[in-house]
């Protein structure tokens, strides 16, 4: 047998994926909870919502044995989410991955219901509702009226103010962020949100719960978009800011591609369609500050009807029955239009350029999670990227990918940036003195 040579290469792909593996096992260290925390025993739990995100977590408890009650508020709302579960099943038998046996036992651990106060004998509930706090807030004050006391309230949100949540009840302790990702009965990351007064108890209660369903728990407190949407935030801003000034949608996904992610962003922007979050971003334009920099080109997507591949056309276009995408003229036009009017004079940008500036802009913000004690430790934003977030395993994250190129050097990029695009780029404290002391994050996390 011949033993093929290590290559640098391929030990740093090693490396990479034995930290990978490490930071998977360290994120369930949480200082101050111990190990051995007696946690809250979890018989029977509610999910409200029986929309694509609740079905999927409803699925993912079955899977593990637990009975759910998955609440809709109508009729024809719950019987959709209760045929989707169902189709989704199926859709695993037909693949040689489960048998129709398995496949009954599980639905059999599913039911539905229209009346809320059917949650009351649970010991979690799981919130599950679109992302409008108000209705949340609403749902929270119904549950802590019906719910037993010690009942676990949790809420599926991918950035909204748990703790303005938790005070809609009267046991905030009682409340902790879930924010599960979609396909909840697929996807392996789970972010559990501690709020201000989320009970110990609680917090290791979700953590173990999240090991359980096969997911890495990983813990955050509230910040916008918590650990992984709030990174995701800067490397989506800075892609479609690299449109306005020269790129087009392919060679920014080709960069990204041949640095590993398995899609580029635009191509993911139009698989999950271009009008996702639409109205939420078209309020917020009247009362967003003016001092900094904003793209604005994928609402006019969406109002163009240029959806994605549902409607055949985004930042691609598609053929029938297809998601191949293809370069599109018509687009690529437009985006050279957009520049002109907003007064920019296009240029080209190179793969290293396109890499940097979504990748950097990733690695300052994990940096500010660090300092505002967001996130635990490095590792924990890592795994949350690569489990999460489609970021190449083999290059262990972008806190654990920018240790790899040296912080002084990331911090000069980063600080040009900043002299050349401004509000968006201001460099971290924390990695600002990192750099200069010849430091990197994995001596901060031992330090720390």
């Amino acid at each position: 047998m011949t033993t093929l040579p290590i290559t640098p290469q391929s030990q740093a792909a090693q490396d990479a994926a034995e930290y990978v593996r490490i930071a998977q096992a360290e994120a369930a260290n949480i200082p101050g909870i111990p190990v051995d925390t007696t946690t809250r025993p979890i018989h029977e739990v509610a999910v409200v919502g029986a929309g694509t995100m609740g079905g999927g977590i409803a699925m993912a408890l079955a899977n593990i044995g637990i009975p759910v009650t998955l609440i809709d508020s109508s009729a024809q709302g719950l019987a959709s989410g209760l045929q989707r579960v169902r189709d989704n099943y199926a859709g695993s038998v037909a693949r040689g991955r489960l048998d129709a046996a398995a496949m009954e036992e599980r639905l059999a651990r599913i039911r539905g219901s229209v009346d809320l106060a059917d949650a009351a004998s649970a010991d979690l509930v799981i919130e599950a509702v679109f992302e409008d706090l108000a209705l949340k807030q609403q749902i929270f004050r119904q549950l802590d009226a019906l719910c037993k006391p010690g009942a676990i309230l949790a809420t599926n949100t991918s950035g909204l103010d748990v703790d303005a949540i938790a005070d809609a009840t009267r046991r905030p302790q009682d409340v902790i962020g879930a924010h599960f990702f979609s396909p909840a009965h697929v996807m392996r990351l789970l972010e559990v949100v501690r709020a201000r007064e989320t009970a110990p108890d609680v917090i290791a209660t979700l953590m173990g719960l999240g090991r359980k369903m096969g997911k890495t728990s990983v813990l955050a407190r509230i910040y916008p978009g918590f650990i992984g949407n709030a990174l995701f935030r800067n490397y989506t801003r800075e892609a479609h800011f690299l449109l306005e000034e020269g790129a087009l949608p392919h060679e920014v996904d080709q960069a990204l591609m041949s640095f590993g992610y398995a899609m580029g962003i635009f191509a993911v922007h139009d698989m999950a369609g271009n009008d996702v979050g639409y109205q939420t971003r078209k309020a917020q334009m009247a009362t967003r500050p003016q001092d900094r920099r904003w793209n604005d080109m994928i609402l006019k997507l969406t109002e163009q009807g240029r959806l994605g591949q549902k409607s055949g056309a985004g930042w691609y276009r598609y053929e029938p029955g297809s998601r191949t995408p293809h370069r599109d003229p018509q687009l690529e036009q437009f985006i050279v239009e957009e520049s002109a009017r907003l007064g920019f004079k296009r240029r080209p940008i190179s793969e290293e350029e396109i890499l940097k500036r979504c990748l950097y802009g990733m690695v300052n913000e994990g940096a500010r999670l660090l300092e505002q004690g967001i996130a635990l430790r490095p590792s924990d934003i890592d795994i949350v990227y690569v489990t999460g977030y489609g970021f190449p395993a083999y290059r262990g994250g972008p806190m654990y990918y920018a240790d790899q190129i040296g912080l002084a050097s990331v911090y000069a990029d980063i600080q040009r940036f900043h002299d050349e695009h401004g509000y968006w780029w201001q460099p971290s404290p924390l990695l600002a003195e990192l750099a200069r002391n010849g430091r990197r994050f994995s001596d901060w996390s031992a330090a720390a």
